[in-house]
């Protein structure tokens, strides 16, 4: 029997608002959640998609993600936008950030957005890539519970920590740069967990501090994190911009973003939006040469081709699920 079933996005995002709503979410709460993790799953990046559900839909029912929380926006600052998640779902707070930083960063050249008592913000490159079809330029910084310990420790203290960038391109999508500053996002290793499947060597270790290709050994351990040192000291670096800057609860503190178990997770985002033609004109011109000028090197890309031609692929063909977690879905969808 094929392991894997295939949905089209209409339908996955129909479950998906299902298993949301039936779990106690708002309307628009769901909407918004499911249109991000249909998105993800369409882009590649199944970490951040639909095996996200039944986390999502535990979380809600726990009361540790309110999902009938309203996000609520207030300006501190001139060049500055503070969002309240409300302890609710992160798509909602971004939905209401994103289109008024845009605004502002075409007033004052650059703006900073901190969202607080946030959750899991799933891609953080499709922020990014929100403001960049507005036209700016934007940066992100997001903490994640502890799963990394910092370099020379055994103990994880920080979060997987992901940073994101993207620009608006003259002639076609936006160039998006998005990385984890570990080896890979814990959301990979669920998502091998849900298929049943190994990880490869060097994505985490175990809780002994030997490497492991078990997913379930893997998630009670730590990851690693990118490019050793260099990785460690970027989450650092996130930490600091993100929930130090940005008012949210330390990693090492946040509760699990898996489970319903606990106090909410409490995370922080900072999402900096800048608008190139008010800092120097002819943005689009220089980006136009530098595309040209990569391109003109026989085998190199542009980063994010491959998150462009899964969703064409997604679009065509529709999602390739595990069929468990196709029956999960259903499930949880009719209330299960």
């Amino acid at each position: 029997m094929n392991d894997h079933v295939t949905l089209s996005l209409d339908e996955a995002r129909r479950l998906t608002e299902a298993a949301m709503t039936a779990a106690g979410a708002l309307p628009e709460v769901a909407r918004s959640v499911a249109a991000a993790l249909v998105a993800a799953e369409a882009s590649g990046h199944a970490g951040h998609g639909l095996s996200r559900v039944p986390s999502y839909v535990a979380q809600c029912r726990a009361g540790k993600a309110d999902g009938r929380a309203r996000p609520t926006l207030e300006q501190p600052a001139p060049a500055a936008l503070r969002v309240d998640a409300a302890h609710g779902f992160a798509y909602p707070a971004f939905d209401l950030l994103i289109p008024a930083l845009a605004e502002l960063a075409g007033r004052t050249g650059i703006a900073l957005g901190a969202v607080r008592r946030s959750n899991h913000f799933g891609v953080a490159g499709a922020h990014c890539e929100a403001l960049a079809e507005l036209g700016r330029v934007a940066l992100i910084f997001g903490n994640a519970p502890a799963a990394m310990a910092p370099w020379g420790g055994a103990r994880p203290a920080l979060g997987t920590n992901p940073i994101a960038f993207a620009a608006p391109m003259p002639d076609g999508p936006p160039l998006v740069v998005d990385m984890a500053t570990s080896t890979v996002p814990r959301g990979k290793i669920l998502a091998a967990r849900e298929l049943g499947a190994p990880i490869p060597e060097g994505w985490a270790l175990g809780p002994d501090g030997r490497p492991t290709t078990d997913p379930e050994t893997a998630l009670k351990g730590t990851v690693a994190p990118m490019a050793g040192p260099k990785g460690a000291a970027l989450a650092l670096m996130v930490e600091v911009l993100s929930a130090c800057l940005g008012g949210g609860a330390l990693g090492v503190h946040a509760s699990s973003l898996f489970d319903g178990e606990g106090p909410p997770p409490d995370l922080a985002q900072t999402l900096i939006a800048i608008d190139p033609e008010l800092i120097a004109p002819g943005f689009a011109e220089r980006m136009a040469a530098l595309a040209a000028a990569l391109a003109g090197i026989e085998g190199a890309r542009l980063p994010g081709q491959r998150r462009l031609q899964a969703r064409a692929r997604a679009q065509a063909e529709g999602l390739r699920v595990p069929r468990k977690l196709n029956e999960r879905l259903r499930a949880l969808a009719a209330g299960d």
